[in-house]
């Protein structure tokens, strides 16, 4: 899958799916902005990609904070122009009881994995649908689709995504933009590092596969969703998950 020259944005591209997803672009032979809050992770990850001959940049912006997003939609418009590909894949939350969690917690969390990812793509959806061309992967979580033990606010923001995702492909496909979500099942990224072990013991054998997701293979279905492959698919929802979630 060829996706040359095209300008894709790349959120939570400093580690985890978002990084693996940014080197399955580059040598997919795109032009690269990472965004991510780590700016020291995200500027190294850049840099590799340079120095393997891809043509990366990279620009911090938080995702919980609505003018660090306008800010950081201006420069890349200004610097690149119009992006053709966004990929929603900041994510993040914290696994304990439900009633255990606070509302400052819980806005964060909402803020990150569901506000965040819509403020970025209004900002960039004039230029786009003035192109009338582009293609729009969000970064859910299975999680939003079956529920998760101990990840509710999390699994309710994902769950935002997903629909969110849904119902803008309905308003934006008379724009020739595609809107599309994977969702990732249990992967081995720094966020399943924090897991307990019997957790991730226990996640592995409940996948039909026995064992977790490398980001890579998350990776593999963003760009066939960014790629002419899928040119006449939109507003799907696509899980990665070794099998632990089948949805007819």
């Amino acid at each position: 899958m060829h996706i040359d020259n095209r300008l894709a944005i790349i959120t939570g591209a400093a580690s985890g799916i978002g990084r693996a997803t940014a080197a399955a672009f580059a040598r997919a032979g795109a032009r690269l902005v990472l965004a991510d809050i780590d700016e020291a992770n995200g500027a190294k990850a850049a840099a590799e990609l340079r120095a393997d001959g891809h043509v990366a940049d990279y620009l911090p912006v938080d995702l919980t904070n609505p003018e660090s997003i306008a800010g950081f939609a201006a420069r890349v418009q200004e610097r690149f122009g119009a992006p053709d590909v966004i990929v929603n894949g900041a994510g993040w939350g914290k696994t304990h009881p439900f009633w255990e969690g606070s509302p400052e917690l819980w806005a964060k969390v909402i803020a990150l994995n569901f506000v965040g990812p819509m403020q970025l793509v209004k900002a960039m959806l004039p230029a786009m649908i003035e192109r009338k061309s582009g293609r729009i992967v969000n970064i859910a979580s299975d999680a939003g689709r079956v529920g998760s033990m101990g990840e509710t606010v999390y699994s309710g923001a994902k769950g935002g995504l997903i629909a969110f995702t849904k119902s803008l492909a309905r308003e934006v496909a008379r724009y020739q933009i595609n809107v599309n979500c994977v969702c990732p099942g249990p992967t081995d990224t720094p966020l399943m590092a924090a897991v307990p072990d019997g957790v991730k013991e226990a996640l592995t054998k409940a996948i039909p596969f026995r064992r977790l997701g490398k980001p890579e293979e998350v990776a593999d279905a963003i760009l066939f969703f960014a790629s002419d492959r899928s040119r006449y698919i939109t507003g799907q929802v696509l899980s990665v998950s070794g099998g632990l979630t089948m949805h007819g």
